[in-house]
């Protein structure tokens, strides 16, 4: 069996690799194929060197994006409630439900900051009273802030 060859790719190649990835092709795909199309280059250790600090630069942007998600989290569960008003009718229940939309201005409004709704998770609310809401900030970061829904 030959040996196989180290390659960076120039482009996402399907069924192999991203854009930025080192690969392990076999000689006649990276000779025939990968390099006269230009969708990857031969490895040097300059190469590798330059590969290695991309990676460890986006590791670090990572972390201070997850960082900042840290300390929205932080931010939100120190103002802790936030409130919603609602039209209420008999027995405290609420015309309508409480939606992301919502919740997200709430936040906006108190802390200026802009929340992606699609990030708000919202319980079933049918009456006023308070409700734990999930607001996820990162994949690895959740907050949880109190909502009350109070009469108009």
């Amino acid at each position: 069996m030959a040996k196989r060859v180290q390659l960076l790719l120039n482009q996402d190649v399907r069924k192999l690799g991203q854009k930025g990835e080192i690969v392990e092709v076999a000689p006649g795909y990276a000779r025939n194929y990968l390099i006269p199309h230009q969708l990857g280059v031969r490895t040097t250790p300059g190469i590798l060197k330059m590969v290695e600090y991309r990676r460890q630069k986006e590791l670090e942007r990572l972390q201070a994006i997850k960082e900042e998600a840290e300390a929205r989290k932080t931010a939100l569960e120190t103002i802790g409630r936030f409130t919603i008003e609602k039209q209420v009718g008999e027995g405290e229940a609420i015309f309508g439900t409480v939606t992301d939309r919502e919740v997200g201005a709430a936040i906006e409004a108190a802390t200026g900051k802009d929340v992606d709704r699609r990030s708000i998770t919202v319980p079933d609310i049918s009456k006023t009273g308070f409700y734990k809401v999930q607001v996820k900030l990162h994949p690895d970061v959740t907050a949880e802030v109190e909502i009350q829904v109070v009469p108009q």
